[in-house]
Formats: C-alpha cells, structure tokens, sequence
C-alpha cells in the first residue's frame, strides 16, 4: 500500500488514510475564491462541489470528497472530524488515520464530542484508529 493511497485491507475493508497526502495536496492547490469559502468556514458543515461518481469504490469516494472539504486553513480537529462525517456518508464505519504525530487527550476530547456515543476512538502513536457506530444501531437514551 503507499502512502498516497486510502486502501482496503482483507475482507473486512478497514480503510487506511494517510492525513498528511491531503494537507501536502491541500497545500500544493490553486485555491479559487470558492475553495477558499470551503476551506475556512466550517459553520457552513460538510459542502463539495461535485460528488463523486457512483461506480467508485467507497475509497475513491472518500479520496475525491476528502481532497475536497480538507483544508490547511483549519485545526486538525475540524478536518478529522469532517473526514470522519465524510466516511459516515459513505457507510465507511470504521478505518484508520495515519497522522504526521499523536493527538493530544484535548484533541481527542473535542472530536469524540462532536460525535457521541457513536464514536469510539482509539490512538496508538500516529495511527488513529476510528469506528463508528451505524445510526440504526444506537441504544435509545
């Protein structure tokens, strides 16, 4: 698998992202005022501007939105969790980010709280492990 590549690994399809191919991407863009909108406004929640095709793999599918809403102009935190939405979308409940370093219990703090009881965490060095719970299967409260 390099580096550059969201991959499935076995049957079970547990993705791998590599965080950092999208901010060095992010970087290299040519932003249009549009993009800049995008980029910095997160109140605005998840918007892209053109969807990915439908005979893409779920991959693909993260690959092209995640090129999209992942930006420089905002904390880690706010990307990890639009990835995170992102995959959720696409029915991609649980994968891995590989990260440039660990995040701090803060960092985490905030993203599980954007999420709830339907996130469960968990970071080993550089690799953040994600896993969603389907809406459909949440306890009631």
């Amino acid at each position: 698998m390099t580096k550059h590549m969201l991959a499935a690994a076995g049957e079970n399809e547990k993705l791998s992202f590599d965080y950092t191919h999208y901010l060095l991407a992010s970087c290299k863009k040519r932003w249009s005022f549009i993009d800049a909108i995008y980029g910095v406004m997160p109140f605005f929640g998840i918007v892209t501007k053109t969807l990915p095709h439908e005979n893409q793999s779920h991959q693909d599918q993260l690959k092209t939105l995640a090129l999209q809403v992942l930006s420089t102009q905002v904390n880690d935190e706010t990307n990890i969790m639009r990835l995170i939405a992102l995959a959720q979308r696409q029915s991609i409940y649980q994968f891995d980010i590989q990260l440039p370093y660990s995040l701090d219990p803060a960092q985490l703090a905030a993203i599980e709280q954007e999420f709830g009881v339907n996130l469960q965490l968990t970071q080993q060095n550089e690799c953040l492990s994600v896993l969603l719970v389907p809406f459909s299967e949440t306890p009631a409260a």
